[in-house]
């Protein structure tokens, strides 16, 4: 039976279960964490690895069985904290490779020493190790390849790393997730980039779009193949962007239309970041919404009261998540 590799090892593909498919577990900075761990940790590590065993922890009590971890390069990877709480909390970790930038590019990435120009980049090389050997020294291999484009649009950066993650998933069957602008409408020129490099399209999350109230984009994003990602349940305070309401009706409407199994649910929400002051965010009252079980707890029950059917819900929830690893799958 084919099976993917999580943090705690092997699962087969069907037993994935429910699934989040767009969360972060972690955000840290390596050198911030190792010389100045009492800034970045706000206290005491022990302190954190507890308090994200307990978000953890309500999302598994609400049924969900996986989490698909869109951490990549430059967000700040911690795989011996991920095993650690994973070692808790009875929920499979799927964790990923890719870049988060919206162009900057490191030195030693950036150089042109570096075959940056070739089919050996040192991107498709670091990507390839992520998923084909494991993550550093961890024994655990990414699964998924994370990629990004923001309002700076399609710099030669940025196309540069979606050539990148559309050869290495080619190459291993990994399926990527693009974090978009879905404003300036980037989902074609992104399947372009990433199918033209032999990623399939099939597998392919275009990310954020329920940020948009644009039905027909998000009709677009299906018919060409791809998944739409919802997955920014509880955080609305980005200008611009759909309301929690506006989004249930428009998976109301996709459902109703056959498209629910193209379909995939998140919140985006990071359990912790060392990006600001330990606590600044909870104090936001607009983002007290921004949490990872507002899903479980707020939105399937409105999709339910809609009349949507739970096949439909079983879709975008089980379905559609499992169908991005059918060929990673072992």
């Amino acid at each position: 039976m084919s099976s993917v590799d999580t943090v705690r090892g092997p699962v087969a593909l069907d037993a994935l279960g429910q699934t989040l498919a767009h969360e972060h577990i972690l955000f840290t900075d390596s050198e911030f964490a190792r010389f100045y761990p009492e800034l970045a940790w706000g206290g005491e590590r022990s302190a954190v690895v507890d308090d994200v065993v307990q978000k953890l922890q309500a999302v598994r009590d609400r049924g969900i069985d996986s989490v698909l971890d869109c951490t990549a390069i430059l967000h700040g990877r911690d795989m011996d904290f991920l095993k650690e709480v994973n070692d808790r909390v009875d929920l499979n970790i799927i964790v990923s490779t890719g870049i988060y930038t919206f162009d900057y590019l490191p030195h030693h990435i950036a150089s042109t020493s570096r075959f940056t120009n070739s089919s050996d980049d040192i991107l498709t090389r670091m990507f390839l190790r992520d998923l084909t050997v494991g993550v550093g020294n961890s024994g655990v291999r990414a699964q998924s390849i994370k990629v990004a484009v923001d309002k700076a649009g399609f710099t030669p950066n940025i196309e540069r790393i979606f050539r990148a993650a559309g050869k290495a998933s080619a190459e291993t069957g990994a399926p990527i997730t693009v974090h978009t602008h879905p404003a300036d409408r980037q989902s074609a020129k992104a399947l372009e980039i990433l199918t033209g490099e032999g990623a399939d399209v099939r597998t392919i999350v275009v990310g954020h779009s329920g940020d948009t109230t644009d039905l027909d984009y998000l009709r677009e994003i299906i018919d060409a193949g791809a998944i739409v990602g919802s997955d920014r349940f509880g955080l609305y305070l980005i200008p611009g962007t759909a309301s929690e309401e506006e989004r249930i009706d428009a998976l109301v409407t996709l459902a109703g239309e056959g498209r629910a199994h193209r379909i995939v649910l998140s919140h985006d929400v990071v359990l912790y970041s060392d990006w600001s002051e330990p606590g600044a965010l909870d104090k936001v009252e607009a983002l007290k919404s921004w949490v990872p079980t507002r899903i479980s707890d707020i939105i399937l029950p409105a999709l339910r009261a809609k009349g949507l059917p739970e096949a439909e819900i079983e879709k975008m929830m089980v379905t559609a998540p499992a169908s991005l690893f059918v060929n990673i799958a072992r």
